[in-house]
C-alpha cells in the first residue's frame, strides 16, 4: 500500500469517527457557515466542535504549515482529504477571509512574529477578519484611497472610511489599505496595516442589499490606532501585497461557480415531470441546465488543474481574473436556473413554506457577484492586457 492510500484510508476513519452526522448534511446558504471568531454565529451547535476538531489536526487549513497551526498536507493529501470529506457530505468547518485572503498575503509577505501572532488563531477560528479595502470613491479605482494613516511614533493614527466591507459589524480584526503617504503617484505611498475592530473610533453600519440581507457595511475610521507591529511589509509598498491579496479573493468568489452538491436536474423532473425515456419532459429547460451542467464541471475540473500546477503559495496570479470572471457567471446562472425551476414557489420572499425566501433572496445576491472582487468589466480588462497581451484600443 502507498503512503497516499494509507493516509486515505486513516482520513476515511478519522472522518467516519469524528465529523458528527449534523456536520453531514448541504449548506444551502453562505449565512450557514460557520466562520468563527470572538463571538462566533452559531447555527448548531456541532458546528463549533466539528471546527474544534478539525483545527486540532491542522485540518481546518491543511495547506498551511504546522508551525502556524495548519496541518503541513501536501497537494496530493490536501485533494484526498476534500474527496474523503465529500464522500461523506461533511461541511467546511471553517471558511473566512483569514484563511482565504489574509492567511495566503501574511505567509508571503509577513514576518516570522507577524505569522506567530495571526495565523495560528485564525487556523483554530478564534479571530474573524474583515477586508478594508473600497471606499466611496475607491472602487474598481482602488489606488486612489483617501484613508489616511499619521504616523505617532509606534503606531498610526486612522481617519477615513471603507464601504461594502463584508461582515464588518461581525469581526474581530481588519486587514485595510490605507496611505501613508500622499507625495507621489495613487500607486506609492499605501500601506497596509492589521488592527482590533473592538474600539470606541470604529463604527460599523450594515448596507441593506436588495436580497434583504446586509452582509456588507459602512466603516469609520475616527482617530483609530494600528500598531507598527502590524504593518505588513514596508511602510508605503502596501499596493504589491494588496494586488496579491486581491488574486485569493478573486479565487475565492471564483469557487462560487463550483459545480453544486444539489442536483439540479433531480429538482427540474420533480417540478416538471419527465418524458418516456426518462429526460426532463422541458425541452429548452433540458437543453440550458444540460449546458450549466457540462460548464460546471469543466469549470470545477480546470480550477482544479490549474492549482495543482500553481506553485505552492504563489497563487494564481492575473489568471484569478478569468476564474473570478466565469465563477461568477456561471453562478448567476445556477441561481436563474433554481427560480426557473421552481416557478412561482422561487418568487416567495418570506415565510416556511418558502424557506424564508432563500432562491429569491440567492437569486437577487448573486446578482453583485459580476461587482465585488474587481467588477466584471475590470476583469475583461485584466484578462485582454495581462493573459492575452492584447494592445491597448
Amino acid at each position: 500500500m502507498s503512503k497516499l492510500e494509507q493516509f486515505r484510508d486513516e482520513t476515511r476513519a478519522w472522518l467516519e469517527a469524528n465529523c458528527p452526522q449534523s456536520m453531514r448534511v448541504t449548506l444551502h446558504s453562505f449565512e450557514d457557515i460557520y466562520s468563527g471568531g470572538r463571538n462566533p454565529e452559531i447555527k448548531h451547535p456541532d458546528q463549533k466542535l466539528w471546527c474544534d476538531r478539525m483545527a486540532e489536526r491542522g485540518w481546518t487549513v491543511p495547506h498551511w504549515p504546522k508551525e502556524y497551526g495548519g496541518g503541513g498536507l501536501s497537494g496530493e493529501e490536501v485533494k484526498v482529504l476534500r474527496q474523503e470529506m465529500a464522500r461523506i457530505n461533511a461541511q467546511p468547518p471553517l471558511e473566512s477571509f483569514g484563511i482565504s485572503m489574509l492567511g495566503p498575503a501574511l505567509l508571503k509577505f509577513g514576518s516570522e512574529a507577524q505569522k506567530q501572532e495571526h495565523l495560528p488563531p485564525i487556523a483554530r477560528g478564534e479571530i474573524r477578519w474583515c477586508q478594508g479595502y473600497s471606499e466611496p470613491n475607491a472602487g474598481s479605482d482602488l489606488a486612489s484611497l483617501q484613508t489616511r494613516a499619521v504616523d505617532k511614533g509606534d503606531y498610526y493614527l486612522i481617519n477615513g472610511q471603507k464601504i461594502w466591507t463584508s461582515y464588518a459589524d461581525k469581526s474581530d480584526w481588519i486587514f485595510c489599505l490605507v496611505r501613508t503617504d500622499s507625495s507621489g503617484s495613487k500607486h506609492e505611498g499605501i500601506s497596509f496595516v492589521l488592527f482590533d475592530m473592538d474600539a470606541p473610533e470604529i463604527t460599523t453600519r450594515p448596507i441593506k442589499l436588495i436580497s434583504g440581507n446586509s452582509p456588507f457595511c459602512e466603516t469609520f475610521f475616527d482617530n483609530a490606532k494600528a500598531y507598527k507591529r502590524n504593518l505588513i511589509g514596508e511602510e508605503g509598498k502596501g499596493w504589491t501585497i494588496a494586488k496579491y491579496l486581491l488574486t485569493h479573493e478573486r479565487e475565492m468568489i471564483s469557487s462560487f461557480g463550483a459545480a453544486p452538491r444539489e442536483s439540479l436536474a433531480e429538482a427540474a423532473i420533480e417540478a416538471f415531470g419527465s418524458d418516456a425515456s426518462g429526460r426532463l419532459a422541458n425541452g429548452v429547460l433540458r437543453q440550458s441546465l444540460a449546458q450549466y451542467q457540462l460548464d460546471a464541471m469543466a469549470f470545477s475540473a480546470t480550477m482544479a488543474r490549474v492549482r495543482d500546477e500553481a506553485k505552492a503559495g504563489q497563487g494564481l496570479g492575473a489568471a484569478s481574473s478569468i476564474f473570478k470572471y466565469y465563477g461568477t457567471e456561471l453562478n448567476k446562472r445556477r441561481n436563474e436556473l433554481n427560480v426557473a425551476l421552481n416557478g412561482e414557489a422561487a418568487l416567495g420572499w418570506e415565510g416556511e413554506a418558502y424557506e424564508g425566501g432563500r432562491l429569491c433572496r440567492d437569486w437577487l445576491r448573486s446578482k453583485g457577484n459580476s461587482i465585488e472582487g474587481g467588477t466584471s468589466e475590470i476583469q475583461l480588462n485584466i484578462i485582454s492586457k495581462r493573459v492575452l497581451g492584447l494592445p491597448d484600443a
